[in-house]
């Protein structure tokens, strides 16, 4: 079994619409099937292909303690009585 840090080398060619076909014991070991959502990266003319909904999860749990203290600082301002300050832009 590899490791995330270990790299596999394919070949793929890059059709007359300029598409690839992803490899069949790629697709199975991440999981991609027809109908998939990728994100593409570019970094320093690297690609780097990664399934939305992987990519949307790990961003998910990246920020989730922010999150969570965004909201319980930002729960003093919701819960305050209104002020004034608001009203004259909602006119």
């Amino acid at each position: 079994m590899q490791s995330e840090s270990e790299y596999e080398l394919k070949t793929v060619k890059v059709s007359e619409k300029c598409q690839i076909t992803i490899p069949s014991d790629i697709q199975k070991k991440t999981g991609i099937k027809k109908g998939d959502k990728l994100f593409i990266f570019l970094r320093e003319n690297k690609i780097l292909l990664e399934k939305e909904d992987k990519f949307v999860s790990q961003i998910n749990d990246d920020f989730k303690d922010m999150k969570a203290s965004a909201e319980y600082s930002l729960k003093k301002f919701w819960q305050n009585e209104p002020d004034g300050i608001w009203e004259q832009y909602l006119k």
